[in-house]
């Protein structure tokens, strides 16, 4: 069994910045990357920020130069740093870890950015 679990979700002004988390579990094989997705009302799934077995990163026009993701190999961890938040960013984010042939997905965690 394969599980993801987010973190680090809350409510910050304008401006401010926020580190999430997602704790991998469970055997996984043939990985071809993990990212951060997000939902906010009105709109559909959007692909934040994602990282390939082999370190190559890619992010949203939206977010370039305010997020960064990355990952902690020994804790199995993945972690997005957000900072320069703006109201368009609240969402609820959704950790996924992708391969050939399957996908996994967290709970996802809350995030608003508020004055």
């Amino acid at each position: 069994q394969v599980q993801l679990v987010e973190s680090g979700g809350g409510l910050v002004q304008p401006g401010g910045s926020l580190r999430l988390s997602c704790a991998v579990s469970g055997g996984i094989f043939s990985i071809y990357g993990m990212g951060w997705y997000r939902r906010a009302p009105g709109t559909g799934r959007e692909l934040v920020a994602s990282i390939t077995r082999g370190d190559s990163t890619n992010y949203a026009d939206s977010v370039k130069g305010r997020f960064t993701i990355s990952r902690d190999n020994s804790k199995n961890t993945l972690y997005l740093q957000m900072n320069s938040l703006k109201p368009e960013d609240t969402a609820v984010y959704y950790c996924n870890l992708f391969g050939s042939d399957y996908s996994y997905w967290g709970q996802g965690t809350q995030v608003t950015v508020s004055s």
